[in-house]
């Protein structure tokens, strides 16, 4: 069995949906990848400690955002349940110190069923989500080694956030195309040269090394998934990445990356 990628993406809000462009990227991206056994999905909207695992029996989904159209909260995504994968994990991140929990009555949130709708549109791929216990990036980076095995029985692990996050930057009336702010643009770049120099002590202290770090993300909560997908690469055999999405949607980077 081939290893299982692992990937790092930017996820959007419901709406991505109608984005075309970003669409098609999502669709074009898993094309070219090897169909996985099962995705393990953290995603930045699941916060909570210990490490807690989502439903195992089919909840319906969690749609955890307010204000939008009616249509948003009709959406639907029947992917198969992962109880082997919940049982593999639970035994991973079990040691002194750390236990995982469940949680059968939580569904996918949208920071896992948005992106995976485009890029697994069949839904015929199991589906597990585990919280993220804390936002340190180096006791998720541990996580995320703790993690690696799965890809060697074909488990994608998938960090779902957003490379930039600020919603004070976000103005629909300039559009999704819109030219970023100036600290979007510089942190994006930042992290396109840091991932490409493969530099995971600047990555894990980003909040020091990074530009305009705390605007790009005055909290840490969606640039956090990355730690784990960084955890998984390393300790399954290195960091050799490719940024797979770029550009920028209503000022927020959406970046994202795959470790072979």
């Amino acid at each position: 069995m081939t290893t299982a990628p692992v990937l790092y993406l930017s996820h959007g809000a419901p709406p991505l949906a109608d984005d075309e462009r970003w669409t098609a990227q999502l669709a074009e991206w898993s094309s070219d990848l090897p169909k996985p056994e099962s995705v393990l999905m953290v995603s930045a909207h699941w916060e909570d400690a210990p490490t807690t695992l989502g439903s195992t029996t089919g909840a319906p989904l969690t749609y955890d955002f307010w204000g939008f159209p009616q249509k948003y909260y009709e959406v639907t995504y029947d992917a198969p349940a992962a109880p082997g994968l919940a049982d593999d994990v639970t035994k991973l991140l079990t040691w002194p110190g750390h236990q995982v929990h469940r949680d059968e009555a939580r569904g996918l949130d949208h920071g896992a069923y948005v992106p995976l709708k485009e890029m697994f549109p069949e839904a015929d791929v199991p589906v597990l989500q585990m919280s993220m216990p804390t936002l340190d990036p180096r006791g998720l980076f541990e996580i995320g080694r703790r993690l690696a095995p799965l890809r060697e029985q074909g488990t994608m692990i998938v960090g779902s956030g957003f490379t930039t996050h600020n919603l004070r930057w976000f103005n629909p009336r300039a559009g999704a195309d819109a030219l970023p702010p100036r600290a979007s643009a510089e942190f994006d770049h930042w992290a396109q040269e840091a991932m490409k120099a493969q530099d995971v002590d600047s990555l894990l202290d980003f909040l020091d090394k990074a530009p305009a770090a705390h605007e790009a993300h005055p909290r840490t909560e969606h640039f956090a998934p990355l730690f784990v997908t960084l955890g998984a690469a390393y300790e399954a055999g290195g960091l050799d990445n490719k940024s797979v999405i770029d550009g920028f949607w209503f000022g927020l980077s959406k970046r994202s990356w795959q470790f072979s």
